[in-house]
Order: structure tokens, then C-alpha cells, then sequence
């Protein structure tokens, strides 16, 4: 299953690479969610092995993901590997500078399943396409209004 939205942003990419590889407001967003998490690795240098254990609930069942830092680009944009609880998935980020002051977000995420239960979620997800795909959406738009904000706060 795979999930595309892009997302233009008013800021140079620069800018908007710092956000996307903010690994530290990433992970207090996902503890004010509710996850879990612990990391392992340098956040000084994301490149060499960065990964966190993250352990949330999903439609009512508990789940665990070993999620991996797969490649880390600067200013051009980062994938993320996940597996866990029957399923797999990436994430990748590609950002591409459309003027000085203009960056477009680039995202695609795709899950495949590795057991029975992965299949029976994906499945599941699968149904509520159109819905989870608008929810997607709706959040790359909040980061990228996030951003846009945050820039226009230190400039």
C-alpha cells in the first residue's frame, strides 16, 4: 500500500530540511501522542545508525516498530525504514528547492505486510484509503504551515 502527497513550503530548503531532520521535536510530538519511544545513536550525526523502539497503540492493540534513519541527505532529504508488529514499511522525504525562498515536500510512504495480522491491518487500511490518505495530507500541511511559522518567528 502506498501513500503520496506533496506539499510546497515558503522557505528556503535549507530551512526546511532543518525541520524535517528536527529528530528531537519529532520524538516530544510523538510522546505527547502517547509512543513510547527509545532511541539509539547519535543525534550529532544522524547518518550512522539512527534508530528508535517505539511502542504505541493502534486500533485497540499494542504495537512495536524498530524504526531506522535508512539514508540521510542534506538538504535534499532522508528515508526511514520500519518493521514490526507484521508489517514493513519506508518513508522517504525529498525536498527540491523551487526558488530561493520556495521548497516542495516531496512524500511517499508504502507498507507491506509480513505475517497474516499485517495483512488483515493493511488490508484494513487499504478500505479506509481515501480517509487516511485526506489524514496524510491534512498533516503535511500542518507541518508545512509549521514551518513556514517557525521560520517566519526567527527571521
Amino acid at each position: 500500500m502506498k501513500i503520496k502527497s506533496k506539499e510546497d513550503i515558503e522557505a528556503p530548503i535549507a530551512e526546511v530540511f532543518g525541520a524535517i531532520s528536527d529528530f528531537e521535536l519529532m520524538e516530544r510530538s510523538a510522546l505527547r501522542r502517547g509512543v513510547e519511544l527509545q532511541r539509539t545513536g547519535d543525534l550529532s550525526q544522524p547518518e550512522n545508525g539512527l534508530a528508535w523502539d517505539l511502542n504505541f497503540s493502534f486500533r485497540g492493540k499494542p504495537r512495536e516498530i524498530r524504526l531506522t534513519l535508512a539514508s540521510y541527505t542534506p538538504d535534499t532529504g532522508l528515508a526511514l525504514t520500519g518493521s514490526g508488529s507484521g508489517i514493513d514499511g519506508r518513508m522517504e522525504i525529498e525536498l527540491l528547492a523551487l526558488s530561493p525562498q520556495r521548497t516542495r515536500m516531496a512524500v511517499q510512504l508504502e507498507l507491506s505486510p509480513t505475517n497474516l495480522t499485517g495483512r488483515l491491518l493493511v488490508q484494513s487500511l487499504k478500505l479506509a484509503r481515501s480517509k487516511l490518505t485526506s489524514r496524510f495530507k491534512l498533516r503535511l500541511a500542518e507541518f508545512a504551515k509549521f514551518t513556514e511559522e517557525r521560520l517566519k518567528r526567527t527571521a
